[in-house]
């Protein structure tokens, strides 16, 4: 998965559509592999932060679990 490249838009617009496209699909991903799976998956993610040597790149990767989190719940 590493090797794939996805092209994507140099606009700003563009990209803050696919970026929400993105939060929107991860949400109901979660929703749909079940509550005890989808509650290791947000784990994973936080620990996976956990591990960036740059503090606003873990403040921009925090927020985004942290929205993709409340989607998720509601």
């Amino acid at each position: 998965m590493g090797n794939v490249e996805f092209t994507t838009d140099s606009e700003t617009a563009v990209l803050a559509q696919e970026l929400n496209c993105m939060k929107a699909m991860m949400s109901l991903l979660l929703k749909a592999i079940g509550q005890a799976d989808a509650g290791k998956v947000i784990i994973k993610m936080e620990k996976y932060i956990g591990q960036f040597d740059d503090p606003e790149q873990q403040a921009v990767f925090t927020s985004i679990v942290k929205q993709i989190t409340h989607a998720y719940r509601q």
